[in-house]
């Protein structure tokens, strides 16, 4: 078959039209798919085109199992005062806490002021070499040249969304989703300044008064500052003392105790953990163990949250 398909007549031609044509010849001698598999064993079948070869990505797969192990971070373009006019928001999410640990507004998007938000954050949060990771997507900033060697220098992990798959990033793109959702959040800002001084207004609220559902309803500074526990435990108190007054009221039977999420991942391993969101898991008891990808954590930073709301784009 093969010196059939290499002969002069057909050296140029594709196993379909060999077969049609010698089928009019009254032969057959196999199948089209016969004859691409024999090539193929042959190492013979390549794209004729010359197209660009996309390499294979790998999933991204995160685990934090306590504050400041896992930092997830995106820029949104907030709308100006005219059309094709935009401002850049900038924001470092901690993915266990949800707890916003750095943002900056910008007029445009700059791997120089990433690296001025990263590493002064880290700097606020008292990260050590060793004990944190980054997640971003794969717009410019965050595949810039100088952020990786900032990363590298501060011993931070670095993590990137594949290409064109959102759900590589599902923190940032949901809390962004949470502030442009906020009654005092406008279709346009009129300018860097107006824009500056909703965002001072918004993360205070997100950070210490917005009861986040993924944190059994805890805000993100309880979680982040270990606080969480305390919180939980008052609750617990309350309803035993409404169940102690009316237990007709709790049909359900005695309240129990909350519990916060032990575990967070971005692409949990497949039947490994329970999914409460997409692409976002929290651990439950009765699963398989997990080991975190970052096995220390130094004492949580008290410090709020950094605003670099006075840095502008870069001329």
């Amino acid at each position: 078959m093969l010196d059939v398909l290499h002969s002069d007549r057909f050296v140029d031609t594709a196993p379909t039209e060999v077969h049609a044509t010698l089928l009019e010849e009254g032969t057959y001698l196999c199948s089209p798919r016969t004859m691409y598999r024999i090539l193929t064993s042959s190492h013979e079948v390549r794209e004729r085109r010359d197209h660009l070869r996309h390499p294979a990505y790998v999933k991204p797969e995160l685990l934090a199992t306590a504050p400041n192990q896992v930092w997830s971070w995106d820029i949104t373009k907030l709308k100006g005062p005219r059309k094709w006019v935009y401002y850049h928001l900038y924001v470092l999410l901690d993915i266990f806490s949800r707890y916003v640990v750095g943002w900056m507004l910008a007029q445009s998007e700059s791997g120089r002021l990433a690296q001025r938000l990263i590493e002064e954050s880290c700097d606020k949060q008292n990260i050590e070499p060793g004990q944190l990771a980054i997640h971003a997507d794969r717009g410019g900033p965050m595949i810039s040249k100088g952020l990786g060697q900032l990363l590298a220098d501060l011993g931070i992990d670095k993590s990137h969304s594949r290409p064109h798959v959102s759900n590589d990033n599902p923190f940032s793109e949901s809390h962004f989703r949470t502030l442009k959702y906020r009654p005092e959040f406008p279709d346009r800002f009129g300018s860097p300044e107006h824009a500056r001084d909703i965002c001072r207004a918004l993360f205070p609220w997100y950070n210490d008064e917005h009861h986040h559902s993924g944190l059994a309803f805890l805000t993100p500074a309880t979680v982040h500052h270990g606080r969480a526990h305390e919180v939980l435990e008052v609750r617990y108190r309350t309803r035993l003392a409404a169940y102690a007054a009316h237990p007709e009221r709790f049909i359900n039977g005695p309240p129990q105790r909350e519990k916060l999420p032990e575990a967070v991942w971005i692409n949990p391993p497949k039947n490994t953990t329970h999914q409460v969101a997409p692409e976002s898991t929290i651990v439950r008891p009765d699963d398989p163990e997990v080991v975190p990808i970052v096995s220390s954590c130094r004492s949580l930073a008290s410090s709020p949250a950094f605003s670099a709301s006075t840095i502008e784009a870069a001329q």
